[in-house]
C-alpha cells in the first residue's frame, strides 16, 4: 500500500462555545484537559501512528479536526504537529494536511506555527458573514473576523483555503445566503463545502424545537437556497465533486474524499473513528477514560460491530453516491464479487428513467437533481439480508 491510499484523522474535542446545531463528540468550558490532553494524544500517535505508519509508509493526507483544533494554545498545538512531524512525516511532506480553524481563534502568528510544521490547507468554519445569523446559530466570531482570518492565511503562505457555509438557518433569507456566498467568493478560497441545517438529536436547536422556539426557514425558501448555491458556484468555476463540496479544479478535499471512496484511515484522539482492514474502529469518546486508557498503556478504541454483506454495500453505495463519480461497476466487483446489477439492475434503471441517476456503463452516479432528492434514491439502496 503507497502513500496515496491511506490518511490521519486527528480530533481535537475542545470549543471555546459549542455551537447550537452541532452533535460533535465536543465539549466547551474543559480548557483545563486540553495539556493532559495533549500529552496522551501524542502517545497514542507514538504508538498506534508509529505502528501503521511503519506497516503502510507515509499518509497522503492527515486532517485535524474537532470540535476547534484551533483552540488548542500555541504551545500545544505546536507540540502536537511537532510529534505528527516525528512519526509520519519524517522522510516528506504530506500530499494535503489540513487544520480546521475557527476565525475566532487565530492571528497570524499561530498561522504561521501550522505552516512551520507542514500544514498546506485550512478549513475555516465561517458559516455566514451575517453576523446577526451567527450569533443565532451560536458561533463566537463575526463576520468580519471571518474575513480578517482568511487574509491574515494569505499573509502566512497559505493558498488551499476552505470555507464552511451554511444554509437553512433560523429566520435566513435567500439574500443573506447569497451575500454570504458573494462574500466568501471575494476571498477566493479554492474550495467551499455548504452543509444544510440538520437538527441532530441533542443540541440547543433541537430542544428549542421541541419547545416551539425554533423558526427555521420553509421548504420553499430553503429549497430556493439549495438550488441558488448549486446553480451559482459552478458558473463561478467551483465543480461540484460531491453533494455538499464544491472546490477550483485540482482542490477537492482529498481526505474527504478519502472517507467517500472506501480509503482506510487511522482516527487518533478520543471518539475519533477509524476505518482499517475493513473493520471500523471507535475511540473511547469521553475525556477521562481515554486518557486513562493512554496513561495505562491500554488501547483506547475497540472494534465496532462488523457490518454484515448487506450493511457493507449499502455504506460502500450511499458514500460513492455521494460523489460526482459515483460508483464504479468495477470497484464493487472487485471489492463485493457481485455484479452492481444483480442486486440493483432495476433500481438503477427506474431512476435513470427518472432522471435522478444516470449510468454510463462504467459508473452509477447522481445526476445534479438526483444530489437534490438524494434520499429518495439512498432509500432504494437499502437491502434485505435474505439477499445475502
Amino acid at each position: 500500500m503507497d502513500a496515496k491510499q491511506w490518511g490521519v484523522y486527528v480530533h481535537i474535542p475542545f470549543c471555546r462555545q459549542k455551537c447550537f446545531y452541532c452533535d460533535f463528540p465536543s465539549f466547551a468550558g474543559r480548557e483545563r484537559y486540553m495539556e493532559d490532553y495533549t500529552g496522551a494524544l501524542c502517545r497514542e500517535i507514538a504508538v498506534r501512528g508509529s505502528y501503521y505508519r511503519q506497516l503502510w509508509g507515509r499518509p497522503a493526507t492527515i486532517y485535524l479536526g474537532g470540535g476547534t483544533p484551533s483552540i488548542l494554545p500555541a504551545n500545544l498545538m505546536g507540540k502536537l504537529l511537532k510529534k505528527i512531524r516525528q512519526v509520519f512525516l519524517e522522510d516528506g511532506e504530506a500530499e494535503e494536511f489540513t487544520v480546521e480553524c475557527n476565525p475566532g481563534t487565530v492571528d497570524e502568528e499561530y498561522l504561521l506555527l501550522l505552516r512551520e510544521y507542514g500544514v498546506n490547507r485550512l478549513s475555516f468554519g465561517v458559516q455566514s458573514f451575517d453576523d446577526e445569523l451567527l450569533q443565532r446559530i451560536g458561533r463566537i466570531h463575526n463576520g468580519q473576523q471571518a474575513i480578517d482570518a482568511v487574509n491574515m492565511a494569505k499573509r502566512a503562505g497559505f493558498t488551499n483555503l476552505s470555507l464552511d457555509l451554511m444554509y437553512g438557518l433560523p429566520g435566513q433569507k435567500l439574500e443573506q445566503l447569497k451575500a454570504s456566498v458573494k462574500q466568501a467568493l471575494a476571498l477566493e478560497p479554492k474550495h467551499i463545502s455548504i452543509y444544510g441545517l440538520q437538527l441532530e438529536e441533542g443540541t440547543v436547536f433541537s430542544r428549542m424545537q421541541a419547545m416551539g422556539k425554533l423558526e427555521l426557514p420553509d421548504d420553499e425558501a430553503t429549497e430556493a437556497m439549495y438550488d441558488y448555491m448549486t446553480e451559482f458556484l459552478p458558473q463561478q468555476g467551483y465543480e461540484r465533486y460531491e453533494i455538499s463540496n464544491f472546490a477550483r479544479p485540482g482542490f477537492a478535499s482529498r481526505h474527504n474524499r478519502s472517507y467517500w471512496q472506501d480509503v482506510p484511515y487511522l482516527g487518533l484522539g478520543a471518539a475519533a473513528h477509524s476505518y482499517l482492514n475493513g473493520q471500523r474502529w471507535a475511540a473511547y469518546a469521553e475525556l477521562g477514560r481515554y486518557m486513562e486508557a493512554i496513561q495505562e498503556k491500554k488501547s483506547p478504541v475497540e472494534p465496532e460491530e462488523p457490518a454484515t454483506a448487506a450493511i457493507a454495500i449499502e455504506e460502500f453505495c450511499f458514500l460513492a453516491l455521494r460523489t460526482a463519480e459515483g460508483i464504479s461497476r468495477e470497484k464493487f466487483q472487485r471489492k463485493f464479487g457481485r455484479n452492481l446489477d444483480d442486486l440493483y439492475g432495476t433500481i438503477i434503471r427506474d431512476f435513470c428513467q427518472k432522471k435522478l441517476l444516470a449510468d454510463d456503463g462504467v459508473q452509477v452516479y447522481l445526476t445534479s437533481q438526483g444530489m437534490k432528492y438524494g434520499n429518495l434514491v439512498f432509500e432504494k439502496f437499502l437491502l434485505d439480508e435474505q439477499d445475502f
